[in-house]
């Protein structure tokens, strides 16, 4: 708030002393921090409304919420990853055979071993 430091306080009552003297400084003294803690009662009360009325702990609450989604999901991606990782390590060639195919799409024409197959098989089961 204030950035006053001990010279500046020593000062202040080196001064005060002087001009109004040992017997109504006890009372200025009193007086004056009677005032700064009412003024300080009244900024806090003006606060603690300020926060209620634009529900601070509620946004507070909401963005923890969300850190912490965020985390959930960083380890959910993490966790996939390591099943991925362990599905391509016991079978490989099944981790190769879904990454060729997945890679060349619908333009690769089908093994005409298994269209002659699928078609036969289709044929007896209209019959």
């Amino acid at each position: 708030m204030l950035d006053i430091g001990f010279t500046e306080l020593l000062l202040v009552a080196v001064i005060a002393l002087v001009v109004l003297g040992p017997e109504r400084l006890p009372k200025a003294i009193r007086t004056t921090a009677y005032w700064v803690g009412k003024i300080r009662r009244s900024f806090q009360s003006v606060k603690e409304e300020l926060e209620r009325e634009i529900d601070a702990d509620g946004i507070k609450q909401q963005l923890h919420n969300e850190a912490v989604m965020k985390e959930l999901n960083k380890t959910r991606e993490q966790f996939q990853s390591q099943i991925n990782d362990l599905k391509r390590a016991v079978d490989p060639a099944a981790a190769d055979q879904g990454s060729t195919s997945a890679g060349k799409g619908d333009t690769e024409k089908p093994d005409s071993k298994q269209s002659v197959s699928d078609a036969q098989s289709s044929e007896q089961d209209r019959q």
